[in-house]
């Protein structure tokens, strides 16, 4: 069984696959200063409570933006699961032509959303990946990694709302009954829930028009089914579109 591990800065998101099917995921807060016999515990834990036994990891995955615990997590996989696991990196074989600037810039689960997307679904794409940043990636119809953009995520973007202006306070992001907000709490839910709507569908019409026509879009990511209930742009949600893309990787390294 694989395990995939996807470290992000607001979600660390596990995956136990079993061939092609996942048989279960979990997802648990990252914190720099806990340790890898912690992490080790806690998912063991987990698989237990899946019926799964540490044992039946035989190989293990793993796609970090946070250099700190992808550290720890190689050490949680060596010592908890008694494998070596495979970490995207460059020089990683991953079937995707980089056309960035810099292709070492381009962020491991970017990289692994971009393989699954082309793997799963016909280019050109435009993979929409809704967490703690908002990004869009751009495939072309030959399946080349063209580039992107990056923004805030809502829960990043509200933050710094309520953090600059005194006089606004903390609010559920849920959506609002109506975009005129008729108190502070449904306006500012208004602003960041249907500003967001707004800001999806605005780059996804310049990515198509610069791609040259139609892109079947993607999204995955915590917010992606929100977003996809407020909009058509959106064609597909995915919400193991990273997991997938590091087992496809791992399948061709290993």
């Amino acid at each position: 069984m694989l395990l995939a591990i996807d470290v992000g800065n607001t979600n660390i998101t596990l995956g136990a696959f079993e061939g092609e099917k996942l048989k279960a995921s979990w997802r648990l807060a990252p914190d720099v200063h806990r340790l890898a016999d912690e992490y080790g515990v806690l998912m063991v834990n987990l698989l237990a409570h899946e019926g799964l036994g540490r044992e039946q990891i035989d190989a293990a995955v793993i796609g970090s933006v946070v250099p700190e615990l992808e550290v720890v997590f190689e050490s949680v996989c060596r010592r908890y699961f008694g494998v070596r696991p495979l970490v995207v990196s460059a020089g990683v074989r991953t079937g995707l032509r980089i056309l960035y600037d810099s292709p070492r810039d381009v962020g491991a689960d970017r990289v692994a959303d971009a393989v699954a997307a082309i793997r799963l679904y016909t280019p050109p794409l435009i993979v929409v990946d809704l967490g703690t940043a908002t990004v869009f990636d751009a495939i072309s119809k030959d399946g080349d990694y063209l580039g992107g953009a990056i923004a805030p995520g809502l829960a990043i973007a509200a933050e710094a709302l309520f953090q600059r202006a005194a006089r606004l306070y903390r609010v559920e992001l849920a959506r609002p009954a109506s975009a005129i907000g008729r108190n502070t709490t449904a306006a500012v839910q208004s602003g960041v829930v249907f500003g967001y709507v707004g800001l999806v569908e605005g780059m996804v019409g310049r990515f198509k028009q610069e791609l040259g026509g139609e892109a079947k879009v993607v999204a995955t990511g915590g917010w992606a089914e929100a977003m996809a209930a407020e909009t058509s742009v959106i064609d597909v949600v995915d919400a193991n579109l990273t997991l997938t893309g590091l087992r496809f990787i791992y399948e061709m390294n290993c």
